[in-house]
């Protein structure tokens, strides 16, 4: 699949252009450490397993500081630059890991999470919410809500809160920006979503046109992850999959997915809905890139570009904009 920067009319962003040779064998690596530690690895509890050895042989954060934090029955870690200067309880990213709703963690994400601090001289909460199969929907979201609620009760101006999340993580960053909206109340400076699901239903072209090239995501997971995560509830409710839900008022929107991901039309799709209702939309479609390579900064030039990316969409709607 062609793989281009989309621009709509209400979007700010750059041309990627083409893929390096560099990049490819980058992600050809990464790709094969993948497929080493998800061998064999098909049910939730082998792939949560697969995911944590993956990333424990990936570098921590360096140059913050953190603190554990209770947000209000949310385990969370609190985490801003190393810099004197710097005013912790001003600007927050919240943000929301992956792993399909059934893994991932406060360690696997740390190092992106670290990474957007420094970049965006503002503060991370990065959140354990409860994962899948031993709690399922809604608790996911609701854990995410009562963490940013809890970030506007402890000093945070909503103006000055940026909501972010990857895969089954952006999914839940949409779907509660969408019921704080709904209950009427303050809503974040701005949403990123990194390849986020979309749409339970997997109903996108990308599901068969990419199946060969992905090696994480394929419709028989996601299948897989939304009977487990919904259980009877139907994959096209709003209030699970938020491509089928009313975007009018939502937040300035970020969006990154790599051209050869399964989830590409999940994002492309949501792309254009919020467009036609009228969101600030910027969407960025990586050349090559596969599912959470912003991960990896360590292995990838290009997850220190997106983060960067990520960062700058962040300082550009704080209210309170980063002293140099």
């Amino acid at each position: 699949m062609a793989a281009t920067l989309l621009l709509t009319t209400v979007a700010v962003g750059q041309d990627l252009g083409p893929q390096s040779q560099t990049s490819r064998e980058q992600v050809e690596k990464l790709v094969g450490l993948w497929k080493d530690h998800f061998a064999g690895a098909d049910s939730l509890q082998q792939r949560r397993t697969a995911f944590k050895a993956l990333m424990e042989t990936m570098p921590g954060p360096t140059r913050i500081q953190l603190r554990q934090i209770d947000a209000d029955g949310v385990n969370a870690e609190l985490m801003w630059p190393a810099r004197l200067h710097h005013p912790i309880g001003q600007r927050v990213i919240l943000y929301i890991h992956g792993g399909g709703f059934s893994s991932g963690s406060i360690r696997t994400h740390s190092l992106l999470a670290g990474s957007l601090a420094k970049a965006a001289s503002s503060d991370v909460l990065l959140i354990d919410y409860r994962l899948v199969p031993e709690y399922g929907y809604p608790a996911q979201i609701n854990d995410a809500l009562t963490a940013y609620r809890w970030l506007l009760d402890n000093g945070y101006d909503n103006g000055n809160v940026v909501v972010a999340g990857d895969g089954a993580g952006g999914n839940i960053a949409i779907e509660t920006v969408l019921r704080q909206m709904q209950a009427a109340k303050p809503l974040p400076a701005g949403v990123v979503a990194l390849s986020p699901i979309t749409d339970l239903a997997a109903t996108g072209g990308s599901m068969t046109s990419n199946a060969d090239g992905d090696p994480l995501v394929d419709k028989a997971w996601i299948e897989t992850l939304r009977k487990a995560y919904l259980g009877r509830r139907s994959p096209t409710d709003p209030q699970a999959s938020p491509l089928y839900a009313d975007m009018k008022g939502f937040p300035p929107l970020l969006l990154q997915v790599g051209s050869g991901e399964a989830l590409l039309d999940d994002t492309l799709r949501l792309a254009d809905k919020a467009r036609q209702a009228g969101v600030d939309v910027t969407t960025e479609v990586w050349p090559g890139m596969p599912h959470q390579w912003q991960l990896f900064p360590s292995l990838l030039d290009d997850a220190d570009r997106a983060s960067q990316n990520i960062a700058e969409f962040a300082v550009r709607h704080f209210a309170d904009k980063p002293k140099e």
